[in-house]
């Protein structure tokens, strides 16, 4: 029997990750009922979630023929990554939409294939949507425009 380590490994990092958290979630945090959710609920449902996609993943190694490895995507690799550093790093300063337009714009550059104009239309998308659906729609506490965004006249 082959088996497709990528798809092995994959499915094994899935399960150990999905245990820790949800034992992290059992042990720490207070998990409540179906109808009064805890802080701990729904991170367990989705640590359960992540070991059996885990599991089909696992599964699927045995069906899937083994193929060659390649070469690591270390552009995408590199700007997937800094995407949430520069929004932790932004976000209390430059307030969501300057933020979200950083990491958006600074993401979209993952793809070898994405041009400028591109990468603007994604930003421009992706800003409104999010500002639609946390500031106005959830009306989530997080500021449009932060402090450092008074230099522009935008700040509070």
């Amino acid at each position: 029997m082959t088996i497709n380590k990528k798809d092995a490994i994959a499915g094994a990092l899935f399960i150990l990750l999905g245990l820790g958290f949800g034992l992290n979630a059992l042990l720490n945090l207070e998990l409540g009922t179906s109808l009064r959710m805890g802080p701990g609920y729904f991170p367990l449902l989705l640590s359960g979630l992540l070991v059996l996609l885990g599991a089909a993943t696992l599964i699927n190694a045995t069906q899937v023929p083994d193929e060659a490895w390649g070469a690591i995507a270390w552009r995408g690799m590199f700007f997937i990554l800094a995407g949430p550093i520069a929004f932790g790093a932004t976000i209390e300063g430059l307030g969501l939409v300057p933020a979200l337009a950083i990491i958006s714009f600074l993401t979209a550059f993952a793809s070898q294939r994405m041009t400028v104009l591109m990468a603007v239309l994604i930003t421009t998308g992706l800003t409104l949507f999010c500002v639609a659906v946390f500031h106005w729609g959830l009306g989530m506490p997080i500021q449009l425009f932060g402090p450092w965004m008074k230099v522009v006249g935008l700040g509070d």
